[in-house]
């Protein structure tokens, strides 16, 4: 015979337990007196109070495609937003605006560097060339050109990078600058696709119009040797 009887559902029950329903009615009642308090919080002074401190503006002398401008701006402004907003030259794109697309590719002082990662406050003096300053409209770049031939970009968005990248490219191997394909290029030597592939990692198609692209560069690099 069994010592221990079964004790009843009800028996059973500790006077702690409480049903789903009691739960989600208890939860909902704390989430609402939290919500109604949070008002009275925020209005207390000194409370969640965030700190803005005034933009810090400075004084900036630098040559953009030949046309010298002074301007005073946020020091926090990225060479980027200067040229797009207070210069008006919406030719330099802005992708990732983290420095990973290669869109804001514009030249410094004939280097490449992505314009949305650099403060133009450190550009004082320094002599910047945009897309707009490579060439004219009766008198295209080089590179220009071979991009038209080769048909090397599809919506465009990226190509204004691609093609200031391109130019630096060329100057580089030009110069001797080495790469992770080729430490000591030889400057008089074929620049190769896959150096070309190489150099150009930096700025992305999302079009994938790549193939083109290097044909492009190839064709203007073979036009320089040849000039």
């Amino acid at each position: 015979m069994d010592n221990h009887p079964t004790k009843s559902r009800e028996s059973a029950s500790s006077p702690t337990e409480i049903s789903r329903r009691d739960f989600v009615q208890a939860s909902a009642a704390i989430a609402g007196s939290i919500a109604l308090g949070i008002p009275a919080i925020a209005q207390q002074p000194g409370i969640n109070e965030p700190s803005v401190s005034e933009p810090e503006y400075v004084a900036l002398s630098l040559t953009v495609n030949g046309k010298q401008h002074e301007v005073s701006i946020d020091s926090r402004t990225s060479l980027l937003d200067l040229l797009r907003e207070a210069l008006g030259l919406y030719g330099t794109k802005k992708g990732c605006d983290r420095g990973q697309c290669g869109a804001c590719t514009v030249l410094v002082n004939g280097q490449r560097i992505v314009s949305c990662l650099s403060l133009a406050a450190c550009h004082d003096g320094d002599q910047v060339t945009t897309i707009e300053g490579l060439g004219t409209e009766e008198q295209l770049h080089p590179v220009q050109l071979a991009f038209l031939d080769h048909d090397g970009f599809q919506c465009g968005y990226c190509t204004p990078g691609q093609i200031c990248s391109a130019v630096a490219l060329l100057k580089e191997w030009k110069a001797g600058e080495g790469s992770a394909l080729a430490f000591t290029p030889n400057a008089a030597a074929e620049l190769s696709r896959d150096e070309i592939r190489e150099r150009m990692s930096g700025n992305l198609c999302r079009c994938s119009a790549y193939a083109n692209i290097v044909a492009a560069v190839e064709a203007a690099h073979r036009s320089e040797r040849s000039a």
